[in-house]
């Protein structure tokens, strides 16, 4: 419990230095009666973005968007109903390009195959891009620790098999 509070104040310092309000770090309660308990407990934030479309003319769409702690879902409705996209956060390598202008945020996810995917958000929302990168790093950090337990594992099985085999040795 302890280290979660600090976590929670580090994110804290890190949110206020990048100029966003502190209140971006806690988790909104879903506004949608559908959703699985399992969804509630891990959701980091939910609302409105703006994805700029794939094609030649380039249009802004409004999706609503919901950052769970393992990815980030974009529905083409308000209701949630239809999932048009997932984001993986394994899959995003970086949030990249953040521009401000007076009305608009303006960031891009960087998948991990290169692919740019462009968002905007209104400056009242104006830390989704921080949101999005704080729940990056912290799935990077539990993904490395998962990786050195995994390798620690695997080293402490073959130190125990080497020993078995200099026990046996004559």
């Amino acid at each position: 419990m302890k280290q979660r509070g600090v976590t929670r104040r580090l994110q804290t310092r890190l949110y206020e230095a990048l100029g966003h309000s502190y209140t971006c770090l806690f988790p909104h309660k879903p506004s949608n009666a559908t959703m699985t308990g399992s969804d509630i407990s891990q959701i980091l934030k939910e609302g409105e973005l703006e994805k700029r479309s794939d094609n030649l003319l380039q249009f802004w769409k409004r999706k609503t968007c919901v950052l769970t702690s393992d990815s980030l879902n974009i529905y083409a409705d308000n209701q949630k109903k239809t999932k048009s996209k997932e984001l993986k956060l394994q899959s995003i390598k970086k949030v990249d390009c953040v521009e401000r202008t007076g009305r608009f945020v303006y960031f891009t996810i960087v998948t991990t195959d290169n692919k740019e995917i462009d968002f905007r958000c209104s400056g009242e929302e104006n830390c989704w891009n921080a949101v999005i990168t704080m729940a990056l790093i912290d799935f990077q950090n539990r993904k490395a620790i998962q990786d050195f337990k995994t390798r620690q594992e695997i080293d402490d099985t073959s130190l125990g098999r080497q020993e078995k085999c200099k026990a046996r040795a004559p």
